[in-house]
């Protein structure tokens, strides 16, 4: 592995609340997934984070997520039909898609958001109305998947292109998904940990479980919340680690 991707969930503000510093991501990160409505954002913040993006030469996709807007879409969404579910994520990439347009670029990606990611995670119908939403709006689109998962299987049975991903602030359960936020230790706040973390998971191919066993991966992407405190250091101490250890550090979509 000679190049990785960086990436980091921006455009979460919402009328008049602001969340994160995208501005400083946008400076380290070399994608956005930006948030399309149904958890955070609104056409305005879509907007303004598309052509921030596009000043700091960030590659830009949508970050859909269940409809919660209270819950922030970390809040499990139970009994919606997977037919439901692909319509939502239409509607949604298809909002940021037509802002991306009149600004004059398009979008390089889909990465879902919250619980919708962690359920399609482990969920074959939920992940292919996932796949299916986003090749109908545009085959072309990578879908960024959880590798080993649902979402990978669902990329490869529709022919979507797909970018595996792990994550740098988070712990992983042994099933391969990541640990509930409810328990302690799921998130990683020590931006040097977590950038060794990240080295070592790139260097090896492998994600290591909270309970130890070691997973083999393929890893094209790496995420950093933009929401949690300290965000921007730990963006930046990550990124300075890879390239320090030889990585070109370059959006998914120029050599995926």
């Amino acid at each position: 592995m000679t190049r990785i991707d960086l990436n980091s969930d921006l455009g979460e503000s919402f009328g008049v609340y602001t969340l994160g510093n995208d501005e400083a991501m946008l400076e380290i990160v070399t994608s956005a997934n930006v948030a399309c409505g149904f958890h955070a954002g609104d056409p305005l913040v879509m907007a303004e984070t598309i052509e921030r993006a596009g000043r700091n030469g960030v590659a830009v996709g949508a970050h859909p997520s269940f409809l919660d807007l209270w819950g922030f879409g970390r809040r499990p969404i139970l009994g919606e039909r997977p037919a439901d579910i692909e319509k939502h994520v239409i509607y949604q990439i298809g909002a940021l898609q037509a802002l991306a347009q009149a600004a004059g670029t398009s979008l390089q990606h889909v990465k879902t958001h919250g619980s919708l990611g962690n359920m399609a995670a482990e969920d074959d119908d939920l992940a292919l109305a996932v796949a299916r939403a986003i090749k109908a709006v545009d085959p072309g689109l990578i879908f960024i998947v959880m590798p080993g998962l649902a979402t990978e299987r669902a990329a490869e049975a529709v022919g979507l292109r797909l970018a595996r991903e792990v994550y740098a602030d988070r712990a992983y359960a042994d099933n391969g998904n990541l640990v509930s936020r409810k328990l302690d230790g799921a998130v990683i706040h020590d931006a040097d940990a977590a950038a060794e973390r990240v080295l070592r998971m790139v260097e090896a191919n492998e994600i290591v479980t909270a309970g130890g066993r070691r997973m083999p991966v393929s890893i094209d992407t790496v995420c950093v919340h933009g929401d949690t405190p300290g965000a921007v250091g730990m963006a930046r101490r990550i990124r300075d680690r890879l390239a320090a250890a030889g990585l070109t550090i370059a959006p998914f979509g120029t050599w995926l």
